[in-house]
């Protein structure tokens, strides 16, 4: 399939958002005459059907040649050979985009793939979504391209979910958890519009705050890194639901439709390079997309929550420490303030179990919530259930929440609401808590893991310019090898976790200034992607204690390169070790831990593993090597950190995997570990890479 350029990327914006619509077919065609009117479109509808007069009361036209222009979206429901022949006569008259309803493709093989490839040809630059495709949905404009009932209503601004499932794009649209959904798009089997091409289009609406993504697999991993990029420079948060983890859930993906589901544990590595959380279940998915319509991504990990039980209260803090969420002491005038105005009774921490003994005075719970909320922690939560409105009266809840919006409104700090169960928040109420920018969460662990997703896409779109600068490195297409020189290599595994000691490169001229910033002793090397062996070219330095050896490095180097890394020397290591990994042309990437240093070649210690890997396979791998003692602790030498240095082989496996699509290799020799306490340092780099036409 040729790639769509700029003219079907425009002719998609049309499909998103038509001035007119032409619908094919008969049943299904009426339908979507019907929920269009329902969802208030504002344009023309043209019905085409020859030999029939009128569709809902709408007149028909003989073709695609007699309607009265070329249409900007068509939803065609006929058969599968009569699809393709309709969609070559939209081409013709410059349609904008078409919906491709009729299965019978290539997820069913045979004929029906070599049929795909005529519907292709057919479309041109006419944009296409499916085949297979169930339609889309874009409640903003009004836009029901859909054969069926649907959940949504209009609204001015919202998030977009785009999925590979008709099914489950039409169960999300149905959810009760208040998400405001702007875009649902179904893209079938990915013939024409990729899932990529589908979210740099919706990347164009300001009015969506954030992306959700129901995928079962990528066909283009770098088209899918440049757009997931490309939101997180514009601060559109993306979130996926990534099916086929499992070894079942892959084989039922392969059959499911034509896309294939890579290598599960290559999509975590991708996502977290380009800052796309990754959800389990249709409910997360749901959840975190709220969190961040409302929201946006967080600035870090720090929460506070009240409720009015230390049971409820405890839960929270469950939750929350194995996630990572920091639940902080609070600042002590907010501790004071609490104290003041809650009494002896109530013992004041985070997370805060204020009691009832306020409870239905609203001036007092509003001055307790603020309180709170002045801890200017990243997330605020309240958690409330409300009971069950058939049975019960929920007045007094009415106020707690009433007094939230009141402290909220006074302070601005960020808050949510928090029902421990997701029917304990009725849709009535969330609605008013979103109309006052507060999220109205359902479900604890759904809550717990949408706030780590938002701090974790936080922590990612800190370091865009980063990642994008990695993206330059990493391209498209091989045609050869290239070597990045040690600074490069060294900040592309920095991205992900690799601790490495405090450089700069520099001119000649200007290194003895930067190593009296960075303080003496320091290391000198020249940086040279043509320098693979340092040491052996005299490219290396080490110890250099004042300015006078600096400067007489740099000379001895000038033959070398005019570029020399300068960085803080590292004096306490207990041991040494090599972390490389490799392309092995049958299976794939594999990670290699030895003995490091002088001792690679010398001692020939080494394990190797198949990535990916586990952090418990790592250690049992680092366990069985002969230099292990010395990582341990051996005889009076103190023991290294552990933690730390599993920590960064696991920060490698993470960048190779990423890069999987490109990486021939890599050596981080040595990595130093420290005593334990003090982490590891990689303190020297190198990575080969396919470079990219």
């Amino acid at each position: 399939m040729s790639r769509p350029g700029a003219a079907s990327a425009a002719n998609l914006r049309r499909l998103f958002a038509p001035r007119h619509i032409a619908v094919f077919g008969g049943r299904a065609a009426a339908e979507v005459v019907r929920q269009c009117r329902a969802l208030g479109f504002a344009g023309e509808i043209w019905p085409v059907r020859p030999g029939k007069e009128t569709l809902e009361g709408l007149r028909c036209y003989p073709g695609v040649n007699a309607l009265p222009e070329a249409p900007d979206a068509s939803f065609i429901a006929v058969p599968r050979e009569g699809t393709v022949e309709v969609v070559s006569a939209l081409s013709a008259r410059g349609a904008g985009g078409v919906i491709c309803y009729a299965s019978g493709f290539a997820e069913a093989g045979g004929e029906g793939v070599a049929l795909q490839r005529q519907l292709v040809q057919a479309a041109g630059a006419t944009a296409l979504l499916g085949p297979n495709c169930y339609g889309m949905l874009n409640y903003l404009d009004g836009v029901a391209l859909w054969p069926d009932q649907h959940g949504g209503e209009r609204l001015a601004r919202g998030v977009a979910i785009v999925t590979q499932s008709g099914n489950i794009g039409l169960n999300l649209t149905m959810q009760r958890r208040a998400l405001p959904l702007a875009y649902l798009v179904t893209v079938g089997n990915k013939a024409g519009a990729s899932l990529e091409e589908v979210v740099d289009a919706l990347l164009q609406d300001d009015r969506v705050s954030a992306i959700g993504l129901h995928m079962e697999g990528l066909g283009d991993v770098a088209a899918f890194s440049r757009v997931a990029l490309k939101a997180l420079a514009l601060g559109v948060p993306l979130v996926a639901l990534k099916s086929g983890s499992s070894e079942a859930g892959a084989r039922t993906t392969m059959s499911h439709t034509s896309s294939l589901a890579g290598p599960d544990v290559l999509y975590d590595a991708l996502f977290a390079r380009c800052g796309v959380a990754r959800v389990l279940d249709p409910a997360g998915l749901v959840e975190t997309l709220k969190l961040l319509h409302v929201h946006g991504a967080l600035a870090g990990r720090r929460i506070a929550s009240a409720s009015c039980s230390g049971g409820e209260a405890s839960l929270v803090a469950d939750l929350a420490q194995p996630r990572g969420l920091d639940m902080a002491d609070l600042p002590a005038p907010v501790d004071q303030q609490l104290r003041d105005l809650l009494g002896d009774r109530v013992h004041v921490a985070n997370p805060l179990d204020y009691h009832t003994y306020i409870w239905g005075d609203m001036a007092a719970q509003t001055a307790c919530f603020a309180a709170l909320m002045e801890s200017r922690f990243d997330m605020h939560l309240l958690v409330l259930d409300f009971p069950r409105a058939d049975r019960c009266d929920g007045a007094a809840w009415q106020g707690t929440v009433d007094a939230w919006v009141a402290a909220h409104e006074r302070t601005g700090a960020p808050a949510c609401v928090l029902a421990s169960m997701p029917e304990g928040l009725p849709d009535v109420f969330s609605r008013t808590l979103l109309a006052h920018g507060i999220a109205p969460m359902q479900g604890l662990a759904e809550c717990m893991d949408a706030l780590v997703s938002a701090a974790l896409i936080g922590a990612a779109q800190r370091r865009a310019g980063q990642a994008l600068a990695l993206e330059a490195v990493s391209g498209a297409a091989p045609s050869e090898i290239q070597m990045l020189d040690e600074a490069l290599s060294k900040q592309a595994l920095a991205a992900f976790g690799l601790p490495v000691p405090a450089s700069q490169v520099v001119s000649a001229a200007e290194a003895v200034a930067c190593a009296r910033r960075l303080g003496y002793p320091v290391v000198v090397k020249a940086v040279s992607p043509a320098l693979a062996h340092k040491t052996e070219a005299g490219g290396v330095c080490l110890n250099l204690s004042d300015d006078a050896g600096v400067a007489q490095a740099v000379a001895g180097m000038a033959h070398l390169s005019d570029r020399f890394l300068v960085e803080k020397m590292v004096t306490d290591a207990v041991a040494e070790l090599i972390v490389g990994v490799h392309r092995d042309a049958q299976f794939g990437l594999a990670l290699t831990l030895g003995a490091g240093g002088v001792f690679v070649e010398l001692l020939k210690d080494t394990v190797t593993l198949l990535l990916p890997t586990t952090r418990a396979d790592v250690r049992e791998a680092l366990v069985s090597l002969k230099t292990w003692p010395l990582v341990s602790g051996y005889r009076s030498r103190p023991p290294g950190d552990v933690e730390a240095l599993l920590d960064a082989v696991m920060a490698i496996a993470a960048y190779a995997q990423a890069n999987g699509d490109c990486l021939e290799e890599l050596d981080v020799n040595p990595l130093l570990v420290r005593p334990r306490g003090d982490g590891v340092l990689a303190v020297d780099a190198m990575i080969r890479i396919s470079r990219k036409d």
